[in-house]
Formats: structure tokens, sequence, C-alpha cells
């Protein structure tokens, strides 16, 4: 493992996905344990994604988590997507986590057809405003989006969540993840947690595999601290750590 810092974030390169997405669950699990230690409880963001597939299987399996006095809740979901829909990002986490552990809460988003988007947002953002955000499970996108918050986005957005129309190349990466089979399947709207909304949280774990990512990657820590790379904004948080394998930073 070969360890670096970019400004405060803490940047670990593993040999293989394997290892670099068990390390992100051995410290998601780690800063859990930390925040009902010391709280009595933990409330978490988990990401979904194939990229956090490995990070989500460590963390499901680590012991002495008191998992009844954890919270959850997940960082994006598509608009209109049928309820059962097996795209939708909360069935997603139901398969890998929420299903699989005794979680004292999920509050899942919820936009199928019939639902008012905004009315979702204004209820879960309540939700996460109820007491702060202990851990944040996240990963990058392609075009280096955190969340469904593509380029250009805003730092300062004073919403917790919003409704977002998604770029093409966001799209794009739906279907390279063999989430969709074609890019007119993909939903063009979604609602999404903001960039603060994420940077609120006291713990930041970021799981970014594959040469896929190189781009993202290298842009998210060697250039500018702009709403054109959304991610270099994880630059300015005082504990974030992202862990990555060897083809994604050499991409390759």
């Amino acid at each position: 493992m070969t360890a670096m810092t970019f400004d405060r974030l803490a940047l670990e390169i593993h040999g293989d996905r394997a290892s670099s997405g068990r390390s992100a669950g051995i410290a998601a699990a780690a800063a859990i344990r930390k925040a009902l230690t010391e709280k009595g409880a933990a409330r978490v963001i988990f990401a979904a994604a194939p990229s956090q597939n490995e990070t989500l299987e460590t963390l499901a399996a680590e012991p002495g988590i008191r998992w009844r006095d954890v919270t959850a809740f997940h960082m994006d979901e598509y608009i209109g997507l049928d309820a059962n829909a097996p795209q939708r990002f909360s069935k997603f986490l139901d398969a890998r986590l929420f299903d699989r552990l005794p979680f004292g809460a999920v509050n899942r988003i919820s936009c199928a057809p019939g639902e008012d988007p905004q009315t979702v947002c204004d209820a879960y953002a309540r939700m996460l405003a109820a007491a702060p955000i202990d851990v944040v499970c996240l990963g990058i996108g392609e075009n280096a989006h955190i969340a469904f918050n593509d380029p250009p986005v805003d730092f300062n957005d004073p919403q917790r969540v919003k409704i977002v129309t998604l770029d093409e190349a966001c799209r794009r990466q739906q279907v390279n993840d063999g989430c969709f089979p074609n890019l007119g399947a993909v939903p063009r709207q979604a609602v999404t947690l903001t960039v603060p909304m994420l940077l609120s949280a006291g713990c930041l774990i970021c799981t970014v595999p594959g040469p896929r990512k190189h781009e993202a990657v290298r842009r998210t820590v060697h250039g500018a601290i702009s709403g054109d790379c959304p991610a270099s904004i994880l630059r300015t948080h005082p504990n974030v750590v992202m862990y990555i394998d060897r083809a994604c930073w050499e991409g390759k």
C-alpha cells in the first residue's frame, strides 16, 4: 500500500480492487464504532454503485457494530423508476446492506411514479437535519461527480437535498456499470444530497476502484478545487480517506 496526502485528503493506493475495498470497509466500520462509543448512536450515509461492492461486503461482515443504534441513509435516487425496479439505489443497498443487518432505522429516498420529487426532497432533508451525520461512504463518478452532483456544481448550495438533471457522462456511466442496457433507458433526473450536505459529515470514506476512474481521480487530487471537478472539494475536508487500487492510479 502507498499512502499520499493532497491538501487535507489522505489517499491510499492498494494493489488491487479487493484490497482497496476491504481497507475502506474496515475503515468505515472503525468510524461507525467510534461514533457509537462517543455518542451512543451513529448516522451513516451510503453510496449505491458497483464501485462500493467490496467496501459494503467487508463492512457487513465486520464484528462489534451495534447496528440497532445505527440510522442509515442513502445519497441519491432516480426519479420515476418503478418502486420495485432493480436499478433503484435503495434496492442495491437493500441487497448488500439494509436487509442483511439489524439497523435501528433505514431512511430510503422514494421517487416512484406519482410521487412529487420536491416533496420527497423536503422530507428527506428534514430527516437529515435532525442530527449530525457521522460517516459517509461514497465514491467518485467518471465525470468526478459525488452523489449525483455533476459538474459544474455549487459548493455553497444552500439545500441539503435537491432535484438534478443528469449529464450524459453520468448517464453513460450507469450503462458502463451494467445497470442499464442503453443510454435511453437511464432516467434523466434524480434526487441527490448536495455537496455541503455530504461534507457536513464527521468522516468520509471514499472508494474509487478501476481504470475508468483514473482521470477523475487525477483531476481530484492534482487539479484546481473547482465546481468543474466536484470531487476536488474532498481535499478541503478534515477527515477524508480515499481508497483506490493500482489500476485506478495508473489508468490501466
